[in-house]
Formats: structure tokens, sequence, C-alpha cells
């Protein structure tokens, strides 16, 4: 039974890290309506930045946090410059598809640069011991670090001139460009924030396990199920939605094969859709 607990806790760590990484999906989905296929490129971007910047220039992991957040912001403004800017407003399609050929892309030049060999980069944390059970130091230092990025974006989004900026576009953009609101800045500034957030959490989770030019599938996969859990353009609810994500999955993985993981969490996924089309953490909506 303490086993079973502790693999729950485990789960609550890595979950808060898939919440983030869903913050970012669920954040340009509230702001301009637009599904972005690139997201799992660029979690894997956060994951080669951090190994560039630590194995490659030396810079300590956690330190290399900052940099990673101000890569995914630029490489996220270009990309919204190149694909989504002129597909906003349209049907959904047209951004399903431009972005999916974007993704195409990065996933194209990644492999032809790095190939698909697994990358990984040593990060030594002290762990905290219970009982007889250790949980590793970079699950919580993961943890911590994805509730400060979560709480940095309340901030922003609620405190400054740009977030209300940007809450005011994401509720009415005809309404914001009469009251002066340059919306056009402000949308390309969400998609490169929403992009950071992606970064990010590829940064976090490349402290935690291997990776690959491919490994953004996954996460992006994950990512999806998150925001449904939270109720699209919630990024509230997307960070609760990552965190009872975990808990299944720390919850399950004593009791069955590993395999069988995402097989529950796609059930869930569907059953989310069709009962709380809205999210299980819709309350949370301002």
């Amino acid at each position: 039974m303490i086993g079973v607990f502790a693999s729950i806790i485990d789960g609550i760590l890595v979950g808060a890290v898939y919440g983030l990484a869903a913050m970012g999906l669920t954040l340009i989905w509230g702001v301009m309506n637009v599904i972005n296929l690139t997201h799992g490129a660029m979690i894997v971007l956060g994951m080669f930045a951090l190994y560039f910047l630590a194995s490659v220039a030396g810079l300590p992991p956690y330190a290399a946090l900052p940099l990673t957040v101000v890569i995914g912001f630029v490489v996220g403004v270009m990309i919204y410059w190149i694909a989504v800017h002129r597909v906003i407003g349209r049907a959904h399609l047209m951004s399903l598809l431009s972005t999916f050929a974007m993704n195409m892309v990065l996933i194209g030049l990644g492999t032809a640069l790095w190939s698909t060999s697994p990358y990984n980069v040593p990060v030594r944390v002290p762990g905290v011991t219970w009982e007889a059970y250790t949980f590793t130091g970079t699950h919580i230092m993961a943890a911590i670090l994805a509730f400060v990025v979560a709480g940095l974006l309340y901030l922003l989004l609620y405190r400054t001139r740009i977030g209300k900026a940007i809450r005011a576009v994401a509720s009415n953009r005809e309404a914001a460009e009469l009251n002066g609101i340059p919306t056009t800045q402000v949308l390309s500034f969400a998609f490169g924030l929403g992009v950071a957030l992606a970064g990010v959490s590829g940064t976090l989770i490349a402290t935690l396990f291997p990776f690959t030019v491919l490994s953004g599938q996954a996460y992006e996969l994950k990512s999806f199920i998150v925001t449904v859990l939270g109720g699209l353009g919630n990024p509230a609810g997307a960070l609760l939605g990552g965190i009872f994500l975990g808990v299944i999955e720390g919850a399950a993985t004593p009791f069955m094969p590993v395999s069988w993981i995402p097989i529950i969490e796609f059930l869930l996924f569907i059953a989310v859709l069709i009962l709380f089309p809205r999210g299980l953490f819709s309350f949370t909506r301002s």
C-alpha cells in the first residue's frame, strides 16, 4: 500500500510537468483558437536546448532554463509569422494543416542534424527518502520549477499590462482593436509565450528521461489529453489536469504493464470529451 502511495506521489511530480506543457498548448488555443501541432517539436526544442547549453556550453542544467525560455519565445514568434498569422480567423483545418506542415519540417531538420539517437543530460539532485522509497531529486525539482513557472504565468496574465492585453484579445479581438490594443503584436507575443512554455517543459523533461528527436510526439499527445481534462483555453485547468493525469499514471503503474497506460489515458480522453466537453476543471475558468 505504501508503494502505491509513493508511486502516486511520483506521478504528481511528473504530472506537474505535463500540466506545464499543456499550459502552452491551451494558452495558444484560448487566445487565437489555433491548435498548435508544432507543440511536440517545441518540447523537443527545449530538450535539445538544454542538451547543448549544459553538455556543450557547460552551463548548469537548471541555470540554462532562462535561456531556453528566450529561445522558445523567439522560435515561437518566428513560427507565428511563418505559419500561423495568415490562417487566424479561418477554418480550424487551415491552422491544423499549416502547423502540421511546419511540424514535419522541424522534425525533418532535427532528424537530419541529430538523427534519432537517444540523448541524455546528466543531472544530480539529492533525493528524499521516505520509508523504503526514495523520491528522485530531479522529479522534485522539476515539479517545483513547473509550479514556479505556472505562478509567473499567472502574474503575467493578471498583473501586467501585456497580460491584460492578451486577455482582452482572447475575449474580443475586434473590441480590443477599437480600444487601441495592437492585436497582431499581442497574438505574436502570446504564441511565442505558448511555445516558450512548451520549451520549458521539454527542458524539465530532459532532466528526467532520455530523449530523441521524436520524443515530442508522445508528450504532445499527453498535452492534448491534459488540455481536454482542464478545459480548452484554461491554463490553470491544464496544470490541474496534468497533475490528475500524473495521479492516474502513478496509481496504475504498480498494477499493470506500462504499455497499458496510454490506453487508459485515451479512454479517459474519450470519456471526458463525451461526458464533460468543457473539461473536468472548467470551474477554474475566469
